[in-house]
């Protein structure tokens, strides 16, 4: 799974939970990371100094995905500080809270728009035109991460957050065919009940545990098993594979 040569990797929202899984097993892995955070700066210098601790580089970022300026921003950085990209996880986005449709308001759906949907195409278009062959580059790999809300809709907890990561499941295939003979590979995983301050910033602490019993493995998953997913669609193992959205759910 290790990189055959060092090269960079921008991971989105990389301060905490799955980004920051992602990060400090690419660092473990030869990648040089670039750990892009919104607003904690102090988690995400806690990633870098874990990975520069463990004999990797990285760079903290700050940058705001959900807005053009912030992404154009953090690739230059990315690239200026760690070297040629090499591969993009679009690990961030926001649920929105928990809300039915009824009682969705129109400025926080917009806000999930611009992040989960908008920003990850926005990241994506970046990174195409860094790595395509068709634009000079010598080929990398794009990672998004999905959900299986897209699949169970989410319903009476965030209808709205699935619509998203329903749409990047149909941005994840079209984007892979579109750009697979310009050697890049573009796949998602899709997480499912898994052990992270998600639940706790939306309001229910206790919702990992109380899901359990009806996952079929009868608990839910860490950030570190998705990343196992992440890291293996980055590889040169997974050369063969693009448009592929890996289930890491438990069996649900």
């Amino acid at each position: 799974m290790t990189q055959p040569f060092p090269a960079t990797l921008i991971i989105t929202g990389a301060s905490r939970g799955i980004g920051a899984a992602v990060a400090l097993l690419a660092g473990r892995h030869g990648w040089r990371v670039a750990v892009n955070y919104a607003r904690d700066e102090v988690a995400a210098g806690s990633v870098v100094a874990a990975i520069r601790e463990a004999g990797g580089t990285a760079e903290a970022i700050q940058g705001d995905v959900s807005r053009e300026a912030d992404i154009l921003a953090l690739f230059r950085a990315a690239e200026d500080r760690l070297g040629p990209l090499g591969g993009l996880v679009n690990n961030a986005g926001i649920t929105g809270g928990f809300a039915r449709i009824d009682e969705l308001g129109a400025e926080p759906l917009a806000r999930v728009l611009a992040l989960n949907v908008a920003g990850t195409i926005l990241c994506a278009r970046e990174a195409v035109r860094r790595l395509s062959t068709r634009h000079g580059g010598t080929g990398g790999a794009i990672v998004n991460v999905s959900s299986l809300a897209s699949r169970t809709g989410g319903a009476g907890e965030w209808v709205h957050y699935a619509a998203t990561k329903g749409a990047i499941d149909t941005f994840t295939i079209g984007l892979a065919r579109e750009i697979a003979a310009e050697g890049v590979r573009v796949n998602a995983v899709a997480p499912g009940l898994i052990e992270t301050d998600l639940h706790a910033t939306n309001g229910a602490p206790d919702r990992a545990e109380r899901m359990a019993p009806g996952i079929p493995m009868q608990r839910a998953g860490t950030p570190e098993e998705v990343a196992e997913g992440v890291l293996w669609l980055l590889s040169p193992a997974a050369s063969y594979t693009t448009g592929t959205i890996l289930e890491i759910g438990g069996g649900r």
